[in-house]
């Protein structure tokens, strides 16, 4: 599989989460403080709830109904409920364009 384009850089808001979907793949794109941008699995492994929904905080996104907020790094929550990670993939910018391969997950130690 090759990355596809999901939006455009401009199309994305600082600190707010965008729900967009990849070969059925649902991912949460942040744009964070730091002008980085990341993708994250968009489900929230406590409960089925879309994390885009949530609140972006740092290099977190909380979700909504029951406050577990996951790295947008590593993908792993950071608080209860929820104990599973997401998944975080490979972001890659080129130009204005956002491409993620959903195939490729990040490694992170």
């Amino acid at each position: 599989m090759t990355a596809t384009r999901v939006c455009a850089l401009s199309e994305l808001e600082q600190d707010t989460a965008r729900r967009v979907e990849v070969d059925g793949v649902a991912i949460a794109v942040v744009l964070d403080g730091n002008g980085e941008v990341h993708a994250i699995g968009d489900v929230c492994t406590h409960g089925d709830i879309s994390l885009s929904d949530g609140f972006v905080e740092g290099e977190t996104l909380e979700c909504w109904a029951h406050g577990s907020a996951f790295s947008l790094r590593t993908g792993q929550p950071l608080n209860l409920p929820a104990y599973e990670p997401v998944p975080v993939f490979e972001v890659t910018i080129e130009g204005d364009d956002v491409l993620i391969d959903p195939s490729v997950t990040k490694v992170v130690n």
